[in-house]
């Protein structure tokens, strides 16, 4: 990512060999090595180091697992400041370390909501003083999120602001959003949209069989493909970049490949729980299935594996939201929504490639290049590049356990989920901030 936080610079050189390169934003899938200086890859490629590491080189024998580029993660919250008894940075940074993780960017529904410099910069501080992962926001689009007003966006995006976001409401009035599109144009940022049409996204699940059989109220595929077309009409009118966040049905995936085929600006990305659970993850008002969007039907699960398969959905984010258990153990229609998911991403993720729909490359480049794209950063393992680096083993098998979890909150609807994938090592500048 661009514009890191000022932060220590790793001392020496580090030799990682013996890996599997994996790098999507070049193609590179082969077996070789790469070496750090301070904060920077210095070096990497399949004859690096064939005769032997030189003397006063740290080496770190990756023992054949992968070694690529660190995860971006697009979406998370992290509830500092307003909510620390759920999240806080430093909390959300660990999980995120152990994950694999090494950028995250954060939504501005905090307490106080990120609408002005002070909320960036106070993001930007808690992180430089972590000195761990490197954590970024975004800004809001509208003023105390209230959908009317915009905020400094120029401004804004001058601090450091990566793009513009309401968080978990969409952005329902088109004026409003047309002009915040129109105004990204101008600062070269993107809006990113909670994909839910307001008036038809007042239930608490799914609208369907099971959402009646339970007594609960639906939410219709409709809300999301709606505020979907209807901002699209408005992308064409501006010509502004539009994002459209954890997407989760088939029929607004088929708008956002339809908007792409015309050119224009617009990407989406999704969450694992969107395609590796369906609504029936509810069960009998389990809790800690309930997302905003909602968990949706088999057949939209299986669009949004299409969806990722054939690139229409450019990014995978964890679309981390903790919350505490007086939140979540409320009647399913009281308990407020969201799943932790930084330390399951990777594993959770790998689910395609171990299916065979998917190549590894082509799905880290969902973890990594391809976000980093969005929010115009760069991700790879390129000579001069920051050293932000992941080793995993990709097979490594084993048994998701929430109570575990690095992270303050543990609501996570994945107890006794068998997953493959395991973070090893994560690099931040080219210091190791965990090791397993």
């Amino acid at each position: 990512m661009q514009r890191p936080p000022a932060r220590p610079v790793a001392p020496g050189r580090v030799a990682y060999v013996n890996a599997r390169l994996l790098d999507p934003a070049s193609g590179l899938d082969a077996p070789g090595a790469l070496l750090t200086e301070g904060a920077e890859i210095a070096d990497r490629g399949p004859e690096l180091f064939k005769d032997g590491v030189p003397e006063g080189i740290e080496t770190v024998d990756c023992g054949g697992a992968c070694l690529a580029p660190g995860l971006v993660d697009m979406r998370v919250q992290l509830r500092e400041p307003g909510e620390e008894h759920k999240e806080t940075i430093s909390t959300a940074s660990r999980a995120a370390a152990i994950g694999g993780v090494t950028s995250m960017v954060a939504l501005p529904n905090t307490e106080p909501i990120v609408d002005d410099v002070a909320g960036v910069e106070f993001v930007a501080r808690r992180a430089r003083e972590e000195k761990s992962v490197k954590v970024y926001t975004y800004g809001a689009v509208t003023r105390g999120l209230e959908g009317h007003e915009l905020t400094e966006m120029g401004l804004l995006t001058a601090y450091g602001a990566l793009g513009f976001t309401d968080g978990l409401k969409a952005v329902a009035d088109a004026q409003v959003m047309r002009r915040a599109l129109a105004y990204s144009t101008i600062f070269d940022t993107v809006i990113l949209q909670h994909p839910e049409e307001p008036s038809l996204a007042r239930g608490v699940m799914n609208s369907g069989a099971l959402a009646t059989r339970l007594g609960l109220s639906g939410i219709p595929v409709q809300a999301e493909v709606i505020m979907v077309e209807r901002d699209l009409r408005l992308v064409e009118m501006t010509g502004g970049r539009y994002h459209v966040s954890h997407v989760s049905t088939g029929a607004a995936i088929e708008a956002i490949r339809g908007a792409k085929k015309r050119g224009l600006p617009v990407s989406c990305d999704t969450a694992p729980h969107y395609f590796t659970l369906n609504e029936n993850s509810v069960g009998d008002y389990r809790t800690f299935a309930k997302v905003s969007p909602p968990l949706r039907s088999e057949d939209d699960r299986k669009a949004v594996a299409e969806g990722l398969a054939d690139g229409t959905i450019d990014a995978i984010a964890s679309d981390h939201a903790p919350q505490d258990q007086d939140a979540k153990r409320l009647p399913f229609a009281l308990a407020e929504p969201g799943i932790v998911g930084l330390e399951t991403l990777l594993a959770l993720s790998l689910a395609p490639v171990h299916a065979g729909r998917m190549g590894l490359l082509e799905l880290l480049a969902c973890l990594t290049s391809r976000p980093a794209a969005i929010l115009k950063g760069r991700s790879g393992l390129t000579r001069g590049w920051p050293a932000d680096l992941v080793v995993f083993d990709a097979e490594k098998p084993w048994t998701i356990d929430p109570d575990r979890f690095t992270s303050k909150s543990k609501n996570a609807p994945f107890e006794g989920h068998m997953v493959q994938g395991r973070v090893l090592r994560t690099v931040v500048d080219g210091r190791p901030i965990f090791v397993a």
